[in-house]
């Protein structure tokens, strides 16, 4: 008897050792518009800093992609994440970008990117049912996977977004006054891949401007500013070169759900996008889980001390 039990035991240490038994990783792809408004950077340090994650790759939407794609070779390889791989959706006319200039610099640039909805769709086809996309940009690269194979891209687990104004605007917080909803960023710079995504089947998580206006406001950029690590030097650099003052955190929302959903429950809706880029709530069987409301203080609690711990 006392055999037995040792060799169980040793079995049981062994597990340990070698991890059998611990849950596996979250398989996900990041589409970003990285390299305009800062809060996407934000949201990809939230997703460098966290273990439950297996990042499959990032890809880049909206506008000069390639230069997007660049400036993620460099906070991959800044943050020494530099096996991840990194692609690059249809170009549309640029402007200039606030942060284009952190592209430029540093030894990281790949010398080419590959097709983003080729990637997501190859990806999809290794691993049916086990991709999270997290989508935090204008849904070109999801529009185009769509049309390219819908079916391989039903086969995603489930894809959450940061897009839409369902209740409320840009500008209400909960405690002023009522702002109607309006067409949402995301949404607004190309309505028919947002349509094609709410009507696609795909199990549809959504965090609107309801519940990610998030403001990084001047304490808590301190606290993250002064930690003195790869991931937050980089973000340092990247606000600053954004130029503007307070960040409101809408996209590390999408993220953070994915990590811990208890911070933004959803609802499930039935959303209809229209010609004009409204996501508007109506009867009918649910298309999306859609979160109407967070709670900030637990949010940047988990944020900053995930982003902010000196640890990787």
């Amino acid at each position: 008897m006392n055999r037995v039990w040792f060799v169980a035991g040793l079995i049981l240490c062994l597990a340990s050792a070698a991890g059998w038994g611990q849950a596996a990783r979250e398989k996900i792809i990041i589409d970003t518009d990285i390299g305009d408004d800062v809060d996407d950077a934000f949201a990809l340090a939230l997703a460098v800093k966290s273990p439950e994650f297996d990042i499959l790759g990032v890809s880049t939407t909206f506008r000069d992609t390639d230069l997007r794609a660049r400036l993620v070779d460099r906070f991959l390889g800044e943050v020494g994440r530099p096996d991840v791989p990194v692609v690059a959706g249809k170009a549309t006319p640029a402007t200039a970008m606030s942060q284009g200039r952190y592209a430029e610099v540093g030894h990281f640039a790949k010398s080419s990117h590959g097709d983003a909805a080729g990637f997501l769709l190859d990806q999809v086809s290794k691993h049916p049912g086990e991709i999270t996309l997290i989508a935090i940009g204008p849904l070109m690269n999801v529009g185009a996977a769509i049309d390219r194979d819908a079916e391989t891209f039903r086969k995603l687990k489930r894809v959450v977004i940061m897009g839409g104004s369902v209740r409320k605007g840009y500008g209400d917080y909960g405690y002023n006054e009522h702002v109607a909803p309006m067409p949402e960023w995301n949404i607004l710079n190309d309505v028919a891949s947002a349509q094609k995504l709410f009507t696609s089947g795909v199990p549809l998580f959504v965090m609107p401007l309801d519940s990610t206006q998030l403001k990084l406001d001047e304490v808590k950029r301190a606290f993250l500013f002064t930690r003195g690590t790869a991931v937050t030097d980089q973000l340092t650099i990247l606000y600053h070169l954004w130029g503007l003052e307070t960040p409101t955190l809408f996209d590390p929302m999408a993220v953070a759900f994915v990590l811990k959903p208890e911070l933004c429950p959803v609802t499930p809706l039935h959303i209809r996008v229209d010609e004009k880029g409204f996501t508007r709530e109506e009867p009918g069987a649910p298309n999306a889980q859609v979160c109407l409301q967070s709670n900030q203080e637990d949010f940047f609690q988990f944020y900053l001390r995930r982003v902010g711990e000196s640890q990787k």
